[in-house]
């Protein structure tokens, strides 16, 4: 008996159930007008938004570090100043790069920074490695994202090659000076050596002359110290004193090696316009999607929620209208 009274009103609970669901339904069959008014609303409503919502389209490019024939000319600058002890390839091509990533970054923030800001993303394409980087630039139109990104790319590699010919330029003075000295150096001591002689050689006509040694002593000069150059008699010494007075500088093969090199260093002149802080893995591409706003995501939204509030609107309205209908 129990049993058969449990399920007869499990039956009635069910019953009950399937009976409130249609009459849900029938109430929002019998308000369709209202829901359908509340959706149009809501289509009219995005569609204003989609026609005067600011459009985003985002341009994106790929870049890494540059080739050994971008950075060339500074390489082989490099190499004349500092024959043995120039900086490796691949180091100036990271250095290069290095620069370029930091100005990105700094020109990021600024745009960021703006009354009116600009969105330029840099992030690396493979994580935890410094190239290549992925850069993005977003704007409100097509065209406009692909040129600004390619133009601030474009500004930032010029920047950063104007930098690394006022360095190149430093060094190539700075190196020129350095050069100038150790020649100005070795001219000084090879002249003090000429002075040198110079005296030696009078000092052994003086002992010459004093011991009335005309003619020389000995048959071959060699051995001979500068303490007995008296030996070689007054006419030679007086000969080898004139020649001397006209003769160049004892100067070394070091100098003139080192004045090779000052001739290549002041031959050197820095060309930015062959210097590449990057590579292009990727152009700045075209976008053919706006990221936002999307037509057809905000109208299916539109239509969903007019729907929505529609059907809210019809079973609130009923259900008011039931509760006074109830406390009467």
């Amino acid at each position: 008996m129990t049993t058969h009274t449990y399920k007869t009103v499990e039956r009635n609970h069910d019953n009950s159930e399937t009976i409130d669901l249609i009459d849900i339904f029938f109430q929002l069959w019998r308000g369709k007008v209202i829901i359908i008014a509340f959706t149009i609303f809501a289509i009219i409503l995005a569609g204003l938004y989609l026609a005067f919502a600011k459009e985003k389209w985002t341009s994106s490019a790929i870049i890494t570090i540059p080739d050994s024939g971008q950075v060339s000319s500074y390489t082989n600058a490099m190499n004349t100043l500092y024959p043995g002890n120039a900086p490796l390839v691949s180091d100036i091509q990271q250095q290069f790069f290095s620069r370029l990533n930091a100005a990105l970054s700094a020109r990021s923030l600024q745009l960021n920074n703006q009354e009116t800001p600009e969105k330029l993303s840099i992030e690396p394409t493979v994580k935890g490695q410094p190239a290549p980087l992925a850069i993005s630039y977003v704007s409100d139109t097509s065209e406009k994202a692909t040129k600004t990104l390619e133009k601030y790319i474009t500004e930032l590699n010029r920047a950063i090659a104007g930098e690394m010919e006022k360095d190149l330029t430093k060094n190539i003075d700075s190196r020129a000076k350095e050069l100038t000295s150790s020649l100005q150096a070795m001219e000084h001591v090879a002249k003090e050596k000429q002075e040198e002689r110079a005296k030696v050689l009078n000092q052994a006509l003086l002992i010459a002359e004093q011991s009335g040694i005309t003619k020389p002593q000995v048959q071959q000069s060699e051995g001979i110290s500068d303490d007995t150059l008296f030996i070689l008699g007054s006419d030679a010494l007086k000969a080898m004193i004139q020649n001397h007075a006209t003769s160049p500088l004892p100067l070394t093969v070091d100098y003139y090696q080192l004045r090779q090199n000052l001739l290549a260093v002041n031959a050197l002149k820095a060309q930015p316009n062959t210097l590449y802080a990057f590579r292009y893995v990727m152009q700045p591409d075209t976008p053919i999607r706006r990221d936002s706003p999307k037509r057809a995501l905000t109208l299916v939204l539109a239509v969903l929620l007019g729907g929505m509030i529609g059907a809210a609107a019809v079973l609130g309205r009923n259900a008011i209208r039931e509760y006074n209908m109830r406390k009467q």
